[in-house]
């Protein structure tokens, strides 16, 4: 889509670049209408999916899509390449660096992402591991040994990520930032 060129394109994506600057708070009350209207309030989808869509994805995947060279869907296009068949065989593999990069910053952004969470998840049994920590905290007594480990297991699963994709999220982050 980067690629094809329309009218109305740069206005669109200096939308996306503006909506990058906004806090999620401002955008808090809309979300959490449509969150409720598609009956996915108090579950981890409430969580996950808003973050999905972010700008910062689409503004990401818009530089790696920029990248892909135009001789290459030109000449699928003449080997008689639809538009599907030719991003699936040409341009999806060109990109997937990106789309693990995109996978690995959401993941993280999703699971640190206390103020979300806080507003999406109201019953115990959905709380996420950082709120879990967060509720641990008494006004009395806070046993510290206990919000410690807590703390040291919610970091567990962000370091593993990064460990096992850290090939590809490197290659995905430098892919998109060399022009050639």
């Amino acid at each position: 889509m980067a690629k094809k060129r329309f009218y109305g394109q740069r206005i669109l994506f200096a939308i996306f670049i503006a909506a990058m600057a906004l806090p999620k708070q401002v955008v808090l009350v809309p979300l959490v209408r449509i969150v409720n209207f598609m009956g996915i309030h108090d579950t981890l989808w409430a969580v996950i999916l808003p973050l999905i869509g972010w700008p910062f994805g689409v503004f990401l995947m818009k530089q790696f899509s920029e990248n892909i060279p135009t001789e290459l869907l030109e000449s699928a296009k003449i080997d008689g390449c639809g538009e599907i068949r030719t991003f699936w065989s040409v341009a999806f593999p060109i990109v997937k660096p990106g789309f693990a990069a995109l996978a690995i910053f959401t993941f993280i952004n999703t699971w640190n992402d206390y103020f979300m969470q806080l507003v999406m998840l109201t019953s115990r049994q959905n709380l996420t591991i950082s709120l879990g920590v967060a509720t641990m905290q008494a006004e009395m007594a806070t046993n510290y040994g206990l919000i410690m480990a807590g703390a040291a297991l919610a970091a567990v699963p962000i370091v593993t990520v990064f460990l096992v994709f850290q090939k590809s999220f490197t290659q995905g982050i430098t892919m998109g930032a060399v022009k050639g």
